[in-house]
């Protein structure tokens, strides 16, 4: 079997493709994995250092719109995992323009030639952003796209794309829609890394708004047992919801985060909110748990600890990109 995984090695893909190698994942024990990953700011070959010299493993660094280089890669591939996108909201309010070529035409790109190579199945991973914002209750897969953010249009522009390339060509497309990711390689761009890291400096960490903005948070380990069950049994053409069961306010966050790193309240500073700040983020894993038995595994206590040490631990892998690239909102 052979599996194209794009993005992988940025923080999420280079996670699977290391669970895939080590094992977790009893479908793919023996399979072929293409990293197809471009190495932007986000993506690092060090996400891969574990499993560099796995027979298994080949990687290919090139851009998802490449139309040749797509074209010569998917022929012969079972599967394909996509994971490639631009994914920080700051950034993409500050310019939209690589966001929709890299989540929009990028994912035609892609999904062309997997029509075209006749790929068993497609698994689109997008996120819940994607819905906008709710204020109680939580969003089953057949609520409506009201993205409010130039990143979280492009991702819903992609998540049409896909399902229609299901619809209109058949390709065996499944798509989904996972709440805010965190633990172990997360750039430091993201709110945990970014505050962690900054804690580890003596640094204050910056605050939106109010801080009453509410994320759902999912491990990264529980995130990608749920894009495995989607790719072993998820059935064409359907949208399913991964989360991770704990719903916090960014002041709650903040606090858990304070805590952690042994640091106190001087340490927040309040800083202007986000242009439109979506209020909170809540799915809906119904289908997934009925349809895939899905359940995420990983408490958020034991999975915060876990990440918070992993950065403590691991200050060669985040120091040189903090460094090397300007980080909104630090």
């Amino acid at each position: 079997m052979r599996v194209l995984v794009t993005g992988g090695a940025g923080f999420i893909g280079s996670h699977y493709v290391r669970k895939v190698l080590g094992g977790a994942y009893a479908t793919l024990a023996d399979a072929e994995i293409v990293v197809l990953d471009k190495l932007t700011y986000a993506g690092s070959e060090a996400n891969l250092e574990s499993v560099r010299d796995n027979p298994r493993l080949r990687f290919v660094r090139g851009d998802i719109c490449d139309r040749a280089l797509v074209a010569e890669l998917m022929p012969g591939t079972d599967l394909v995992v996509h994971f490639a996108a631009e994914s920080h909201v700051d950034r993409s309010i500050l310019g939209a323009a690589d966001f929709v070529m890299t989540n929009v035409v990028g994912t035609q790109t892609l999904l062309q030639a997997a029509v075209e190579a006749e790929v068993g199945k497609f698994v689109h991973v997008s996120t819940d952003e994607v819905y906008g914002s709710i204020e109680s209750g939580s969003w089953p897969e057949t609520h409506p796209l009201e993205p409010n953010s130039p990143y979280s249009a492009s991702k819903a522009s992609s998540d049409l794309l896909a399902r229609s390339f299901f619809r209109t060509h058949g390709l065996p497309v499944c798509i989904t829609r996972c709440s805010n990711n965190y633990g172990p390689h997360q750039f430091p761009e993201k709110v945990i890394p970014l505050f962690v890291t900054n804690l580890l400096d003596g640094k204050k960490v910056p605050l939106y708004g109010d801080g009453l903005n509410v994320r759902d948070w999912l491990h990264v380990d529980d995130h990608c047992w749920g894009i495995q069950l989607v790719a072993d049994a998820g059935r064409p053409g359907e949208i399913y919801n991964i989360g991770g069961g704990t719903e916090l306010t960014n002041l709650e966050l903040t606090h858990r985060l304070l805590e952690a790193c042994g640091a106190d309240e001087s340490m927040v500073e309040r800083v202007s909110d986000r242009k439109a700040h979506d209020r909170r983020y809540s799915v809906d894993i119904t289908k997934i748990s009925t349809e895939l038995g899905y359940q995420p595994l990983m408490s958020f206590e034991e999975g915060l600890a876990s990440t918070v040490a992993w950065y403590r631990d691991n200050r060669a892998w985040w120091e040189q990109l903090k460094d090397r690239v300007k980080l909104p909102g630090n």
